[in-house]
């Protein structure tokens, strides 16, 4: 797809499976967060045995269930069931294992490296369960580990498990989720029966749709508080005409910024945005789109369940921030314009 295809980073093909792969279930969130795990208990050790992998594994997944009982869409688990006998102190973690390495691996370790029905062309593991009982990590993995950007894909994943947790429980095919955004704690949340829930941090959300990057500048951005990096939060049409523009809190306007873009001396400030970073915010909302559930839902009810919908929405928000604002900032398109 062309999220990984115009810039086949690692990163980026790591973040295909996270953020674009269907999920009947959480297994994959649960099995990266395993390996990111592994990776820094056992550097350099390419096999993994099913046995060492079942205890981080199950451990994100027991940890999950306490919050959101519904971890898949089949109406019936025994692996998850197990998961939960071990959080009510049924049975031990030995059990737990043993039952993880016969029951947890069935379907995850063939399902981890397809998206859109193909596997994609980077493997960051391969299945020796018949030799060895264990996958073996590739240099592809160990590879990504060294990347600057690594340090956010734990929080991406988590952020997404998070979102399709809370799509299932609020009953997605039946009731759209609505994901808002609270701009003082910086956070996504949702309503449920009246009761507000926090979902996940929006920087967290957003971070692997831009891949790492400012979205004006394509500096690196940090999710870590406290870095000199961490990003900021932009409105791309600015907060300033909000009675101009419907839900201009909505995620379709929400994208991530460094520091200098958002609010430096030569940054946007409450400038309207020039023409090319509002192609490249549709292109950012596509990628939304097509990762399925459940911002999907959320940016079609905002912008147009089409995308000539979706189009003629920004088109007019655009229209109404030159109008209103009058002044455009002057930022020239970074030179990755065409690899968001």
């Amino acid at each position: 797809m062309r999220f990984y295809q115009v810039e086949p980073t690692l990163e980026n093909y790591w973040r295909g499976v996270i953020l674009f792969g269907r999920n009947a279930a959480t297994y994959k969130f649960a099995l990266a967060q395993a390996l990111y795990d592994i990776q820094q208990q056992k550097p350099g050790s390419d096999l993994i045995l099913l046995a060492d992998l079942a205890q981080p594994f199950s451990q994100h997944l027991c940890r999950h269930l306490q919050q959101a009982p519904k971890q898949g869409t089949a109406g019936r688990s025994r692996f998850l069931d197990a998961c939960q006998q071990f959080n009510r102190g049924e049975i031990g973690q030995d059990r737990l294992t043993e039952l993880t390495v016969r029951l947890g691996f069935a379907n995850v370790l063939d399902a981890f490296h397809i998206v859109n029905r193909a596997e994609i062309a980077t493997r960051f593991f391969v299945d020796e369960r018949k030799s060895h009982g264990a996958i073996r990590l590739t240099e592809n993995f160990y590879q990504l580990g060294e990347r600057p950007q690594y340090h956010s894909l734990a929080l991406e994943t988590e952020a997404r498990w998070r979102l399709v947790e809370q799509a299932w429980a609020q009953g997605i095919s039946r009731q759209l989720i609505g994901v808002e955004y609270d701009e003082q704690t910086r956070m996504l949340f949702s309503q449920l029966n009246a009761r507000r829930v926090n979902i996940t941090s929006c920087r967290d959300a957003l971070n692997g749709y831009q891949k790492g990057r400012c979205f004006y500048c394509d500096t690196p951005v940090s999710l870590r508080s406290g870095d000199q990096n961490l990003a900021d939060v932009d409105h791309v049409i600015p907060w300033a005409i909000r009675d101009k523009v419907p839900n201009i809190d909505g995620v379709w306007n929400l994208v991530l910024a460094c520091r200098n873009c958002n609010r430096g001396s030569a940054g946007k400030l409450a400038l309207a945005p020039p023409k090319w970073a509002m192609e490249r915010l549709r292109q950012r909302n596509d990628y939304i789109i097509d990762s399925h559930l459940p911002l999907h839902e959320t940016l079609s009810r905002q912008t147009g369940a089409t995308a000539s919908a979706r189009l003629h929405f920004l088109q007019r928000a655009w229209n109404t921030a030159i109008e209103t604002l009058i002044h455009i900032w002057q930022q020239p398109a970074p030179r990755g314009e065409e690899t968001l």
